[in-house]
C-alpha cells in the first residue's frame, strides 16, 4: 500500500439533520414521519406505544430511512422532558432542524351540552400540550436555527356547527403560532403553520366511535334538544372524510415548509381546503352561516325548533 493511500483520511457520511415528530402512531404524524425519514431526515417519532414505533421503524427502514421512537405523551411534562434529553443526548451540538408538533385530537358536542372536564382536556392535548413540547425542543432547535412546523386545521378560520371544541382550540393553537414567529425571527427560526381540511385517516372511524360516545354521554334533555341535528351533521362529517385527501398531500406540505429557505408562513392543504380558506375570508357572516347549515343537515329555518308542535311550544 503506497503511503500517499495511508494517509488518505477516510470521510464520514454526513450526519442526518433530525426532526422531532409527534403524534405518530397513525394519520397524519405517521404520513410526516415516514416522508421525512424517507427524504433524509433522522426522525425521532413521537409516539406513546412502543409497539407503534417498532411498526414505523420497520417502515421507515424498507425505504432506507432512519428513524428513531421515542416516547412522547404531549400532556405529560415528565415524558415530554424525558424525550428532550433523549433527542439531545442523541443529537448533540448539531440540534434538531425542524419540530412537526402534530399530536392532537378531536371531539364534537353542542356547546350547551359539552362536559368541561372533555373541553379542558382537548386544550390540554391541542393547546397546552403543544406549547410543552415546543418550549422543551427549542434549545435544540436555536442551536441550529431549525424551525417549527405545526399541524393545525382549516377549523382554525372558521368554525362549525358542534365543532367549538376542536375548532376554538386549534383557533388558540393558530394563534400561538403566529405570535411565536415573530417572537423567534431574531434567531432565524421560521415557524409555520400546516392547515389540513378535508383528510382521509384512521379517525374517520373513530368520528362515528366518538359520536356515539357523545349520544350515550348526553342527557335526556340534551338529546331532545340536540340528538337529531348533532347526527345528521356526523353523518355528513363522515361522509366527506371519508372521501378525503390522502395523508401524505400534508405530510408533503410539511417537508416543503422544513427545506423552503423561506417557507410560507401557512400552507392549506387537502379536499376543498383552498375553497373553505376563501369562503372564510369573504363571505358575510350570515351568506357562510347559510351554506354551513346546508352542508351539514342543520334545520335551514331560523327558529325552527321554537316552532309549536300540534299547538305546543317546544
Amino acid at each position: 500500500m503506497s503511503t500517499s493511500a495511508r494517509m488518505k483520511p477516510t470521510l464520514k457520511p454526513a450526519r442526518r439533520p433530525a426532526a422531532v415528530v409527534t403524534g405518530t402512531s397513525s394519520g397524519i404524524g405517521r404520513a410526516c414521519a415516514l416522508r421525512l425519514a424517507g427524504e433524509g431526515y433522522h426522525v425521532f417519532a413521537g409516539v406513546r406505544r412502543r409497539q407503534h414505533g417498532q411498526a414505523l421503524v420497520q417502515e421507515a427502514s424498507r425505504n432506507g430511512g432512519q428513524l428513531t421512537p421515542v416516547i412522547l405523551d404531549v400532556t405529560d411534562e415528565a415524558s415530554i422532558r424525558t424525550a428532550a434529553a433523549e433527542v439531545a443526548d442523541s443529537v448533540g451540538d448539531a440540534g434538531v432542524a425542524v419540530l412537526v408538533n402534530n399530536a392532537g385530537i378531536g371531539m364534537t358536542w353542542p356547546v350547551e351540552a359539552v362536559p368541561l372536564a372533555d373541553l379542558r382536556h382537548i386544550y390540554e392535548v391541542n393547546v397546552f400540550g403543544q406549547v410543552a413540547v415546543t418550549q422543551a425542543f427549542l434549545p435544540l432547535i436555536r442551536a441550529c436555527a431549525g424551525r417549527v412546523v405545526n399541524v393545525g386545521s382549516i377549523g382554525d378560520r372558521l368554525s362549525l356547527p358542534f365543532g367549538a371544541p376542536l375548532v376554538s382550540s386549534k383557533w388558540a393553537f393558530a394563534s400561538i403560532t403566529e405570535s411565536l414567529r415573530m417572537e423567534l425571527r431574531p434567531w432565524g427560526i421560521h415557524v409555520v403553520l400546516i392547515e389540513p381540511a378535508t383528510i382521509q385517516t384512521d379517525a374517520v372511524k373513530k368520528v362515528k366511535e366518538d359520536a356515539e360516545r357523545v349520544m350515550s354521554k348526553m342527557t335526556p334533555a340534551d338529546l331532545e334538544l340536540y340528538g337529531e341535528t348533532y347526527q345528521a351533521m356526523t353523518r355528513k362529517a363522515i361522509e366527506r372524510a371519508s372521501s378525503g385527501s390522502d395523508p401524505d398531500v400534508v405530510a408533503r406540505a410539511v417537508l416543503h415548509a422544513a427545506r423552503k429557505k423561506r417557507p410560507r408562513t401557512r400552507y392549506v392543504v387537502g379536499k376543498d381546503g383552498r375553497l373553505l380558506a376563501f369562503l372564510a375570508g369573504w363571505a358575510p357572516d350570515r351568506l357562510f352561516d347559510a351554506m354551513r347549515v346546508r352542508l351539514f343537515g342543520l334545520p335551514k329555518k331560523f327558529g325552527a325548533a321554537a316552532q309549536p308542535v300540534n299547538g305546543v311550544a317546544r
